[in-house]
């Protein structure tokens, strides 16, 4: 529980931002769309230094980086309160995101070192509820603070929960050190994959909004593809790069990193379009929005009373066929719903379609991890984060353009955007999730057995 409060602050932080949009884009005078920057920024500022974490827990000590992470995002948060435009708003995004970065892979590998595969299931299923209670609380603080106060306190308010982090973490959080030094530092490995990043999700996010030259955006994307390129070759040869690609060679693992992206797309994508579908297509209000949209986090809570059982009563591959095709489902049926909707049936039909995502994700965690050694532990987390943050980050990007596209085609502009330019958008998210299913259908059926 302590080492999931950084992925409390970030879904706290996503969601109640996501509610948000809206007002934030009255008081800083920019189209509503524009401000995935502010989101995207964020997300591609935890890619970029994402893999600065296990290097990072390994020489100075998984717990001392853990608190440190936690005080830099929670002074990045300060900053973004204070924001008065788009551009410094999304410059202490960035800043919030180097902390981020930190967080959640080290949190996530003092878990794996504490707790024995036996009771992993369980762990992940506990290290699933302060998220969830996260984006609970998002939607219905954003609305609260929106409609009652200023949208700055959706940053602030990560303050105080920064400092309760810190201090439970210096409480009950044991200093790990490891045996043997940790092995130098791979500059040139890191310049590559930050640059091979962040030209790469730049020229995405550039895409179809006439900020630079078309011809200027497939250079920058071409360039970011020969980076990471040129790191994937170097890392073959080095023995200590700062990601060892060498781990996607395990089965599950791979499924968990390649075969999951498709549906943490969607992930990235969902979040950010039912609010501003809620608001801007419905007309609801910041409060209502997030009181309809908080069903998601409540769906996604309710799968600790039902996993444990689920795993063991069909297994990990099963288990991960069923949800991911539920999941597209339920994405897609978000599309099917007007401005007349009764709010209680969208209300269970978002709480279920939380409940079969979180299921699926819980279970891509666990089993993700269950064949790396130790040792190399560090590497999958870390790698695990940065595949988390870059899947979430084209999601948002994915789901700005497709609501653009279908506006256009409605003969619209994404100035105004209309109910039904939603709709569209809802349903290719819920048909890319499948893809994922070209992996998972893969997968033994005795996958996981030692888990279980």
């Amino acid at each position: 529980m302590v080492v999931a409060c950084p992925l409390f602050l970030q879904n706290l932080d996503t969601s109640v931002m996501a509610t948000a949009l809206p007002s934030i884009a009255r008081s800083l005078d920019v189209q509503v769309l524009h401000l995935n920057l502010a989101i995207t920024s964020y997300l591609l500022s935890l890619a970029v230094f994402l893999p600065l974490s296990g290097w990072f827990a390994e020489r100075f000590g998984a717990r001392r980086v853990f608190c440190g992470a936690i005080a830099f995002f929670s002074l990045g948060s300060a900053l973004c309160g204070a924001a008065n435009s788009l551009p410094s708003l999304v410059l202490f995004r960035v800043l919030q995101g180097l902390g981020g970065a930190m967080m959640v892979p080290v949190g996530r590998l003092i878990l794996l070192r504490s707790v024995p595969p036996a009771r992993m299931v369980a762990a992940m299923v506990w290290f699933t509820v302060p998220p969830a209670i996260g984006r609970m609380a998002g939607p219905l603080f954003g609305g609260a603070i929106v409609t009652w106060t200023s949208w700055r306190w959706i940053f602030l308010i990560n303050i105080p929960f920064g400092l309760l982090g810190i201090a439970l973490a210096l409480t009950f959080i044991d200093e790990h050190h490891e045996d043997a030094a940790p092995a130098p530092f791979d500059a040139v490995g890191f310049v590559l994959l930050a640059l091979g990043l962040t030209a790469l999700l730049g020229a995405m996010e550039a895409t179809g909004k006439a900020l630079v030259a078309g011809w200027l955006t497939g250079t920058v994307a071409a360039l970011g593809a020969l980076a990471l390129g040129l790191y994937g070759l170097r890392s073959r040869r080095k023995a200590s790069p700062i990601i060892d690609l060498g781990i996607l060679r395990y089965p599950t693992y791979r499924a968990s990193i390649i075969g999951g992206m498709p549906l943490r797309i969607a992930i990235g994508a969902s979040p950010f379009l039912l609010p501003l579908m809620l608001q801007l297509g419905f007309g609801l209000s910041p409060l209502a929005s997030g009181m309809l949209t908080v069903a998601t986090a409540i769906g996604s809570l309710a799968t600790r009373t039902v996993m444990a059982q689920a795993i063991r009563r069909i297994g990990f591959r099963s288990l991960l066929i069923g949800a991911t095709t539920l999941t597209s489902l339920f994405y897609a049926s978000y599309g099917l719903f007007r401005p007349d909707t009764p709010h209680v049936l969208m209300f269970c039909v978002l709480m279920l379609g939380g409940l079969v995502n979180s299921m699926g994700m819980v279970a891509l965690q666990t089993l993700g991890f269950s064949e790396i050694p130790k040792p190399r532990m560090s590497h999958a987390t870390t790698l695990s984060s940065m595949a988390q943050q870059v899947s979430v980050s084209i999601g948002v990007v994915f789901g700005a353009s497709l609501v653009s596209a279908a506006a256009w085609w409605h003969g619209g502009s994404a100035t105004h955007l209309m109910a039904r330019d939603f709709s569209p958008a809802f349903v290719v998210v819920g048909a890319m999730t499948l893809l994922s299913l070209c992996f998972f259908v893969r997968l033994g059926r005795d996958e996981g057995a030692e888990l279980r």
